[in-house]
């Protein structure tokens, strides 16, 4: 099933948390360079994909998480350095918009451990800002980071814990409760770090992806080398994801137009690889509630919403 988000060119697909069919898709005019921005809101039913609302900002839009405590609230990650929030229960336009990074922010997510309620924001201006969205100014600033920081993803097991990736060929774990300094740095790959994510199943494991086309696992107990490294993809790695129903698989998509589904446990570890998409394949994530369910975007203006068959339920 498919939905074309017509001139305006895929960055980042999310499900959400607590409806299956709802996805939502942050685009951007003219490939990110330059023009506006627009989110989609975005029904996968069986008879297809349908739009459900569109809103549209001054700026590119490169990222979006859902609210976990709110099942209206989405904030996206916007090219002219802020982030908005949006109720889609108010279409007008974003409810707020937080304006501190001097760079595009490219990278947001909303925290995932009970108590909390915070966002992210990973920027082109080397820093990743600590967000209570009820206010409107920054909590804290993480700086540590000697490059552009393209994701920062919150721990769904350890309160105050999240992990950055940066242009720099690290991924750092921060605390929130001590800006001043990140717990680990890790030379994750001989490239720049584009993306991460934690392990569902393993709170001291997290996934990397790379401009150098691999893909690494790591404990962060034991952080000298990886447990495992993911070869297959011919270009950059845009975005890697956790499986959320079997602790081994892990989802990719590439600069090489493709998506790939892995399980790290296997001589060979490739399951799938998906190519349907004629550009650089930016967006990618597994639905929660529909075991074997994923969604991807891309440059070529197509959201596409499907099962892989390694993961079609037996």
């Amino acid at each position: 099933m498919s939905f074309r988000t017509a001139q305006r060119h895929g960055y980042a697909v999310e499900f959400s948390p607590y409806y299956p069919q709802l996805l939502a898709c942050a685009t951007c005019q003219y490939y990110g360079i330059a023009g506006s921005g627009s989110l989609f809101l975005l029904e996968s039913l069986p008879q297809g994909v349908r739009p459900v609302q569109k809103f549209d900002w001054n700026d590119g839009l490169f990222d979006v998480t859902w609210s976990e405590n709110n099942e209206h609230v989405l904030v996206t990650a916007s090219g002219d350095g802020s982030i908005q929030i949006w109720d889609t229960a108010q279409p007008q336009g974003p409810i707020k918009s937080l304006h501190e990074h001097s760079k595009e922010v490219y990278g947001v997510d909303w925290s995932l451990t009970r108590g909390e309620q915070f966002i992210l924001s990973a920027s082109w201006d080397q820093s990743v800002k600590l967000w209570d969205p009820t206010g409107n100014k920054s909590i804290a600033t993480f700086l540590g980071h000697q490059h552009v920081v393209y994701s920062a993803i919150w721990s769904p097991h350890i309160p105050c814990c999240f992990a950055s990736t940066s242009g720099d060929h690290t991924l750092r774990i921060w605390d929130t409760r001590n800006p001043q300094i990140s717990k680990l740095v890790l030379t994750a790959h001989d490239a720049e770090v584009l993306s991460c994510d934690w392990c569902k199943y393993d709170d001291n494991v997290i996934v990397s992806g790379s401009v150098d086309s691999t893909i690494r696992g790591w404990d962060i107990r034991r952080p000298q080398s990886p447990i495992f490294q993911l070869d297959g993809h011919k270009y950059a790695v845009k975005r890697v994801k956790c499986y959320p129903f079997e602790r081994n698989v892990v989802g990719s998509s590439s600069y090489d137009f493709s998506v790939k589904i892995w399980d790290f446990t296997r001589p060979q570890p490739c399951l799938e690889t998906i190519e349907h998409h004629s550009e650089f394949v930016y967006g990618f994530d597994f639905n929660l509630h529909v075991p074997g369910q994923v969604a991807d975007c891309s440059w070529d203006e197509w959201v596409r919403v499907y099962t892989p068959k390694c993961l079609a339920p037996t």
